[in-house]
């Protein structure tokens, strides 16, 4: 007899629906990518503001650290979302700018954003 709440059964089984595995579903990378912090809003404001130097960057996002900021840059740069020039000289300039992978990503911000302008406020 097969039973549906059977705790042995593996994560596939559950999340299988008409052939369909939840972790087939495109949106599961992009979460992986936009779900770190303060990802959403560098995406934002280079895709806003065009190229920005690091300090610049740190000043718009407030709360964030600067070894949290470059870390996020970093991977984000890994990911192939934003591109990074460095430049030596004192002292050292590093801009970062929007890739075109991240300035598609932006646009569907832009496109959510609008969609949350007209929730009802939050009570």
């Amino acid at each position: 007899m097969n039973d549906d709440t059977n705790p042995q059964q593996t994560t596939s089984e559950h999340t299988q629906h008409n052939g369909i595995l939840a972790k087939d579903c495109p949106f599961e990378r992009l979460g992986g990518l936009l779900g770190g912090a303060w990802t959403l809003q560098v995406l934002w404001l280079l895709g806003e503001g065009g190229p920005l130097r690091f300090g610049n960057l740190r000043t718009s996002i407030e709360g964030v650290s600067p070894k949290v900021l470059t870390e996020r840059l970093r991977r984000m740069e890994n990911d192939g979302l934003v591109w990074r020039r460095y430049e030596r000289q004192v002292p050292p300039k590093a801009t970062y700018g929007l890739t075109e992978v991240g300035m598609e990503l932006h646009c569907g911000i832009k496109q959510i954003s609008k969609i949350a302008d007209k929730l009802p406020p939050e009570r």
